[in-house]
């Protein structure tokens, strides 16, 4: 049987996460990794610490879902990889979020359909939105999409240091492209 982890985490300077730290280790946690920041934040070292410091058969044990993630694809990929690395998840607040159970298993299930749900939908708007603002430009005659950066006079150019035998690498950096955009060009 593997360690009981603990992580804390509270917003604002303001706060503390002493109460939090307490009730982790009431409840078995033998270490503990506490920090203060916001949840929105990319940046967590003490997050970051604390899944790098878990091992087969241990435990990560919170006070509240907010404290972890970021959002609910955010949860759902720190406990997939906490179940590919074999750490049980546990949250104290909410005794059905205990993937050390089958029915807390079942749980995350359900959680981990939920974030692919949303993610889907979100796709779904934002290729309406494309096709939307596509439609839009096309009825008012205005080109659609990035302007194409390698222009006629570009492509001319390439073509004539070619025919004077310059290199595909000394083009491209002649006219400031990547060598696979200059191949391309000359095709």
């Amino acid at each position: 049987m593997g360690e009981i982890i603990g992580y804390a985490r509270v917003s604002s300077v303001g706060q503390r996460h002493e109460g939090q730290v307490e009730r982790l280790k009431e409840a078995g946690a033998t270490k503990v990794f506490a920090e203060k920041v916001s949840g929105l934040d990319k940046e967590r070292p003490e997050l970051a610490r604390c899944l790098e410091y878990l091992r087969e058969g241990d435990t990560l044990l919170i006070t509240k879902l907010d404290r972890l993630a970021r959002s609910t694809s955010h949860l759902h990929q720190i406990v997939e990889d906490l179940t590919a690395k074999g750490v049980g998840f546990k949250v104290l607040d909410d005794a059905s979020l205990d993937t050390t159970t089958r029915t807390g298993k079942l749980v995350f299930g359900i959680l981990a359909s939920i974030a692919e749900f949303e993610t889907a939908l979100r796709k779904e708007r934002q290729m309406e939105g494309i096709a939307k603002a596509k439609a839009e430009a096309e009825k008012e005659g205005k080109p659609w999409g990035r302007p194409k950066l390698v222009t006629s006079e570009v492509e001319a150019k390439i073509a004539k240091l070619r025919e004077d035998g310059m290199s595909i690498r000394k083009i491209a950096a002649e006219v400031g492209f990547s060598k696979a955009t200059v191949q391309k060009a000359i095709s």
